[in-house]
């Protein structure tokens, strides 16, 4: 009987070893910012950026996307992403939501993002996420903007 157990002993540790690893998950690469004004590129590109800064967040993002400044009839789809905007921001964004403003136009999407803060009240987002993916010096604006209403800043940048 006691050779029995020194023998089990001795067995189980190397039974252990013999167990495979668990496959570990590696984060994919962040992608890129896509160099071209190629909506379907800008489009998965964003999608990435708001998957990674979900952290927090309960509900699905606001993602207000402005195609690039070459497109056709971008002054219409500019107007009415700023109706949008206003509009959402006007009725208030419950906590735990996140808003996402990117474009291939960092300048327009950045202007746009702080016309839309312009009129929310102090203090009333707080915990709401927002992201912004652009330039650096559009980011300033965005963030002194929105930082008055309370959110979390993100910042993502683009090259």
């Amino acid at each position: 009987m006691t050779r029995m157990l020194v023998i089990a002993c001795l067995a189980l540790p190397f039974a252990a070893c013999k167990k495979e690893e668990a496959p570990k998950v590696v984060e994919a690469a962040p992608l890129t910012a896509p160099t071209t004004d190629d909506v379907a590129a800008w489009r998965a590109y964003v999608t990435d950026v708001a998957k990674r800064n979900m952290d927090g967040i309960t509900n699905s993002p606001y993602v207000y996307f402005l195609p690039g400044e070459s497109s056709e009839g971008f002054g219409g789809q500019y107007e009415r992403l700023l109706e949008k905007v206003e509009g959402d921001l006007g009725r208030g964004i419950v906590e735990g939501n996140m808003l996402v403003f990117a474009s291939p136009s960092s300048a327009k999407i950045g202007e746009l993002a702080v016309t839309g803060f312009g009129h929310v009240p102090a203090g009333s987002l707080k915990n709401v996420k927002v992201v912004f993916v652009g330039k650096a010096e559009d980011s300033m604006k965005v963030e002194a903007a929105s930082k008055a209403a309370g959110v979390k800043y993100v910042f993502v940048q683009t090259k």
